[in-house]
């Protein structure tokens, strides 16, 4: 998407962070050298910050989704976490916002006063949406795509062994055909055009 996207490839650059969500390009980030480098997804990351903040020692808010799946996530993570410390949760409209709205969401955010800052809002929306932000919100922002759902359990995650193996975008491909299809194939051939063209460039 960044390499066709150069407003997209802007905002990546502009994070603090960006963490390889796909075992092909950690994959590739090892062959190019970067020792060490593994995937991390989202939801995965997430569930290490739940457990080693379950004491309250950070704060969390969450932004994005449905209603209905942020009350599903905060009931799960107070029964498997007492401890944590939810500031809030909002799920805004699934449109464009008013900028009086967008204030209106900055303010309800900051006024938490959440050391962390969960978005889900989905790629690229939420990236776009942390840049346009980032020196409006308090906190750390982080952008997890589904991972309210996964953690809601509104969305069922593939199995470990097939997340091991690199295939857990298979898995949901086949949870939502319709939605994920032009994301894993389309995009995904592109992203191997691309890798076998500039493998064949570098060794001419």
């Amino acid at each position: 998407m960044a390499r066709e996207n150069e407003d997209y490839k802007n905002v990546l650059n502009e994070s603090a962070y960006t963490f390889a969500d796909g075992a092909p390009i950690a994959k590739l980030q090892r062959k190019e050298g970067y020792i060490g480098a593994d995937r991390v997804a989202g939801p995965d990351f997430m569930e290490h910050m739940f457990r080693d903040t379950a004491d309250g020692q950070a704060s969390h808010y969450f932004y994005g989704s449905s209603q209905k799946t942020l009350d599903a996530l905060k009931e799960k993570l107070l029964n498997k976490y007492p401890g944590i410390d939810i500031r809030g949760m909002y799920s805004p409209p699934f449109r464009a916002l008013s900028p009086e709205e967008d204030a209106a969401d900055v303010e309800r955010i900051n006024a938490a006063e959440a050391d962390i800052v969960w978005i889900g809002l989905g790629a690229p929306k939420q990236e776009k949406w942390m840049l346009a932000h980032k020196d409006k919100v308090k906190g750390v922002m982080m952008g997890v795509g589904a991972g309210f759902d996964f953690h809601a359990g509104t969305i069922k995650r593939a199995p470990e062994w097939l997340q091991k193996i690199g295939f857990e975008w298979l898995y949901r491909l086949f949870q939502d055909p319709k939605r994920l299809f032009s994301r894993y194939f389309v995009t995904n051939t592109k992203f191997f055009c691309y890798l076998l063209r500039d493998l064949t460039m570098k060794h001419r």
